[in-house]
């Protein structure tokens, strides 16, 4: 647990006699406690501004840089670490004058998720926190749910929040994304679940933080100047005078964190704002009765006030719209910094007040007449202007006709899916009014972060504002037809890229299933991936079985048989899923499965080639047994490995020793054919030679069909070994503190993978064939295909469970 600090303040907290407030910076995956310095230094010049009437104290945890978003095994103890670091924290402001009683504490990616599990430990006491900012925190899933210690942590903190959402109604929650820049933790994974008893849960995203507005990548969050000031300001007007620490009313806690990440008005936050302001000054009064009124001045040192009666209006339309710009003469050479300064600067008044126009670039205000019975004018205040030029624009209209409403659309305008965002096209042609005038095109995107919430009929809106002297296009564009088409593709990947490693050994597992279905003519693994991998095998099932869930018998019966949920139906009731992504990712998957496979065996010729050239084959005799004393030596001393080390690093062993026992075996079969061809151009053979060349012949042939056999039981263990990766690297990386990886997640599936391969790598397909299992083995691939895209797009651990079945299936082959 560290204090951070820099200068004089620094040397003045070493004795740790602390009186400001305290904050907790947690950091995430592979994360540093350095990275609070972001925060402490920006809060630090603040608190000199205010010449330390308030300052805090930031505090930081050294997580080791822990993998924790590949490994879930240590979230349990970093939780736990957090709440001791917390107590520790508070006895720190022990027999001071304004003691905390509570800490509030920003996470960062998974340092949030930690945050939020400290509510489910036994002995927590939840007014230890009274305020949470997440920055990039992936609340809803796991991005990869690599281990089941991943996902059940999840489960534990989403069903607590969920269940107990009363218990936290005095803790503030407010979950910032990263926006589109974020490529790793994409913003509907950062949005807090709406409860109707938890409505102390913000949820934004950082490109529509007022006064930010931009996106960020999943480190920058933490040093994003825009976004950190905005924090820094909320938490400074947060501070209670009376008890000098952070106020205890969740509402105005909401209120501030509205006012700062949501709307912000362009001025200082004020609890209880004043209704009526005087109007004072030596102003001169314009009264305008037109329905549509321009005001434009340049260089006008008499300040006016514009008065616009609504009682000759308020019959004929339904709101009022009020502009007002000042533009500063060096804006006028960027078109696109004019825009970013009006929206900017987007500016909400209170009904009744006149509104003081400060020197901003652009602000607007719409308001409803029905809502102001009472209201009999609206003044605005023009002040004097020296060097610039100044635009008020006031128009009365309806609604409708200023309102257009387009449907959201998906990649095939199939059903409802708002997940993958939608494209408005705003084609803007700007005149702009000054000595000069430079006519431009802007297309500007929209694009959605998050589907559709539950129970939530609201739809999306885009408000624009123009000036009256601009033209534009609001365009719905036509997927097809464009090029966003591609774009969305890659929305479906960037989604729902996590489960391609389930198709990808779905498919692999449809060709070995293949492969034992014509074992005598076992073909290559490219051409049998061709032959066998069909997508109209697998999704029918799939898309029955979500449709049948969705009836109540059918439901208590697959309850009945203790089914989990398959992870499509999830999905769908998420509106993150519709059934062509999975067709979709079943495409991308065999794609990636051929390339592979070419890979793989353009390699393993590479290879072979080289070793031949630098060692000569010799001709073993081939041991029969399956199982000898050497091969049961090495499984015992590997199964040891796993128990005692880490269960992936046994797994790595026997996959660098299968590989190498396939090398050899290509080395040797093109050694033969080598052989062979140099037999067969003999120019006479007598018939003892020719039966010894039909004996060798068969024996290549067999040779050759085991060979591919391997190659594609390689190819599917290599995605094995890929997906147990993550638990090995985290194992490397604290090799130092500890051998033994505790919690291992595949420790168990690695001691039976150990002596499945070590049978499998050295058999061959004559022990396969005349097997009574063999019609089972080559039959069951297929449902485990099914039964992986059904439980393991959301689950990636579960995949080496399913793969491990189908090869126990083949050894049974070879032994009965």
């Amino acid at each position: 647990l560290y204090l951070y600090g820099e200068g004089n303040y620094a040397e003045e907290n070493k004795n740790l006699l602390l009186t400001g407030i305290p904050v907790l910076f947690l950091p995430g995956n592979a994360g540093s406690y350095k990275q609070v310095r972001s925060l402490g230094s920006i809060a630090l010049r603040k608190a000199e501004d205010v010449d330390f009437k308030y300052h805090f104290n930031f505090f930081s945890v050294n997580f080791n840089e822990e993998l924790v978003a590949l490994y879930g095994g240590s979230l349990q103890r970093q939780t736990k670490f957090v709440h001791e670091c917390i107590k520790v924290i508070l006895k720190l402001y022990r027999n001071r004058e304004f003691a905390p009683t509570s800490v509030a504490i920003v996470g960062h990616s998974m340092g949030g998720l930690v945050a939020r599990a400290l509510l489910t430990l036994k002995n927590f006491k939840p007014e230890l926190i009274n305020l949470l900012v997440t920055q990039a925190t992936p609340h809803v899933a796991p991005v990869m749910p690599l281990d089941r210690y991943l996902t059940d942590f999840y489960t534990a903190v989403n069903n607590h929040w969920i269940l107990k959402a009363q218990d936290l109604r005095n803790l503030t929650t407010l979950s910032v994304a990263g926006g589109f820049r974020d490529y790793q933790v994409r913003s509907g994974l950062a949005f807090l679940p709406r409860l109707s008893q938890h409505d102390s849960a913000l949820s934004v995203v950082s490109s529509a933080v007022p006064r930010v507005w931009a996106s960020t990548d999943h480190l920058s969050i933490v040093w994003c100047k825009e976004l950190i000031l905005a924090t820094i300001r909320a938490f400074f007007d947060l501070i209670d005078e009376n008890t000098r620490q952070i106020t205890a009313d969740p509402k105005k806690r909401m209120s501030v964190l509205n006012h700062h990440f949501v709307r912000h008005p362009a001025k200082i936050f004020e609890e209880n704002p004043e209704a009526f302001a005087g109007l004072t000054g030596a102003f001169i009064w314009i009264t305008v009765k037109a329905s549509k009124w321009t005001y434009s001045v340049y260089n006008d040192s008499d300040g006016k006030y514009v008065t616009f009666p609504l009682a000759s209006h308020r019959k004929s339309y339904s709101h009022v719209y009020c502009e007002n710009s000042m533009l500063v003469r060096k804006y006028f050479f960027n078109v696109w910094r004019v825009c970013s300064v009006m929206a900017f600067l987007f500016f909400f008044f209170f009904p009744f007040s006149f509104f003081f126009f400060f020197p901003l670039y652009f602000k607007v205000v719409i308001l409803k007449l029905q809502d102001y019975p009472s209201l009999s004018h609206i003044v605005i205040q023009v002040p004097p202007t020296v060097g610039n030029k100044y635009t008020l624009d006031c128009e009365f209209f309806k609604e409708d006709s200023r309102r257009v409403q387009l449907p959201v659309t998906h990649l095939f305008s199939f059903g409802k899916y708002n997940m993958l965002g939608f494209f408005l096209i705003i084609r803007t042609n700007y005149q702009l009014s000054c000595s000069f005038r430079v006519p431009s095109l802007t297309e500007i995107s929209a694009k959605l972060h998050i589907a559709q919430p539950q129970n939530d009929s609201r739809v999306p809106e885009l408000n624009i504002y123009s000036s009256s002297d601009c033209q534009y296009e609001v365009s719905n564009t036509s997927l097809f037809y464009s090029y966003y088409a591609c774009i969305l593709v890659f929305q479906v990947i960037r989604f729902h890229a996590g489960a391609l490693p389930v198709y990808v050994v779905s498919n692999i597992l449809l060709t070995y299933g293949g492969q034992l279905s014509t074992l005598i003519s076992a073909g290559d693994f490219s051409l049998e991936l061709v032959r066998t991998a069909k997508p109209y095998k697998v999704e029918p099932l799939l898309s029955i079985v979500v449709f049948l869930q969705g009836f109540n018998w059918f439901r208590e019966i697959w309850e009945s048989l203790s089914l989990p949920e398959v992870d499509a139906a999830v999905l769908r009731s998420q509106d993150a899923w519709f059934p062509l992504v999975s067709l979709i990712l079943f495409l991308l998957g065999t794609g990636i499965a051929y390339w592979n496979g070419v890979f793989f065996s353009t390699s393993l010729r590479l290879f072979s080639s080289l070793w031949l050239t630098l060692f000569r084959p010799t001709v073993l005799r081939k041991d029969n047994k399956l199982i000898t004393l050497r091969r049961f030596c090495m499984m015992l001393s590997l199964a040891l490995v796993s128990w005692t080390t880490c269960g992936a690093f046994a797994v790595f062993l026997i996959y660098l020793q299968y590989l190498f026992k396939v090398q050899k075996d290509c080395s040797k079969e093109t050694s033969q054919n080598s052989s062979t061809f140099t037999v067969k151009n003999q120019s006479s053979m007598d018939s003892t030679s020719k039966a010894t060349q039909s004996l060798c012949n068969s024996t290549i042939a067999e040779g050759i069909s085991s060979l591919k056999m391997h190659v594609t039981i390689l190819n599917l263990f290599t995605w094995i070994v890929l997906l147990n990766l993550p638990s090995l690297i985290y194992w490397l990386k604290n090799l130092r503190y500890n051998v033994r990886l505790d919690p291992d997640p595949c420790r168990s599936t690695a001691i039976i993978l150990v002596c499945i391969l070590e049978i499998l790598m050295n058999s061959s397909t004559s022990e396969v064939k005349s097997s009574k299992l063999l019609k089972i083995a080559a039959k069951v691939p297929l449902p485990l295909s099914v039964a992986m895209l059904a439980f393991g797009r959301m689950h990636l651990y579960k995949v080496p469970h399913f793969v491990t079945f189908s090869l126990l299936l083949h050894v049974l082959c070879c032994i009965v």
